[in-house]
């Protein structure tokens, strides 16, 4: 049975790596477009629809950041990081903006098209059913249907993927889910980094809780095994 073609734009200034990663999509099926400029994609992003996009940080126009900065006020498309730097603060501010993975240069382009592959099963999956309103669970409130956690009074401002880290963990408050349980609640990618991206966006969150007031720490670390959350 053939498999729907899903259509994937490519954001990259090197035509090698362009041309790689093109024949990698297309080869598996994929209906690869390219774009040299991030305002040349933002454009076609405007009005054309993608299932995914696979964006360079360092374009010549505007920084593959910013692009996802500006796409994320229109779309939500998923968007995976091509990038030669792969420090913690890239990685983080990456994160924050609202990138779905982060692949370091140089690469296997069959690891970027396993990334890709991943995305888009997460992006057809059914969505669980959930209760409406507000849920209490001791200082922490969270609407599922509408996708929002209160610590106290308080609105947490989060990514969705932060999003999806708290609900994983409110749903079995003290519970320790793994790093591997609570990817596979919010979001795809590939064994590797898996322990990298849980990590990161436990950070980022901690940050978010410090400043809502959260002392001490809610988020408990078990080494070797995960992450708990005290309500």
């Amino acid at each position: 049975m053939n498999r729907p073609l899903h259509n994937v734009l490519v954001v990259e200034d090197e035509a090698a790596i362009a041309d790689t990663v093109l024949y990698a999509l297309r080869s598996e099926g994929y209906a690869a477009r390219h774009c040299l400029l991030g305002g040349q994609a933002l454009q076609l992003l405007r009005q054309e629809p993608v299932d995914v996009v696979v964006l360079d940080v360092g374009l010549p126009d505007m920084s593959g950041f910013e692009v996802c900065r500006t796409l994320r006020t229109f779309s939500d498309v998923p968007v995976i990081f091509l990038t030669a730097r792969n420090d913690e603060f890239d990685r983080v501010l990456g994160l924050e903006l609202g990138a779905d993975d982060y692949v370091a240069k140089p690469f296997s382009p069959r690891e970027l098209v396993a990334r890709v592959r991943a995305r888009l099963r997460r992006a057809v999956a059914p969505a669980p059913a959930e209760a409406a309103g507000w849920q209490q669970h001791g200082r922490f409130a969270i609407d599922r249907e509408g996708r929002r956690i209160r610590f106290g009074e308080q609105l947490l401002d989060l990514t969705r993927y932060e999003y999806a880290l708290m609900a994983a963990l409110l749903q079995r408050p003290g519970a320790i889910l793994s790093r591997a349980q609570l990817m596979d609640r919010g979001w795809d990618t590939d064994a590797d980094s898996a322990d990298r991206t849980v990590d990161t966006h436990v950070k980022t969150l901690r940050a978010k809780l410090r400043t809502a007031g959260a002392e001490p720490d809610p988020i408990r670390t078990h080494r070797g095994v995960g992450y708990a959350l005290e309500v």
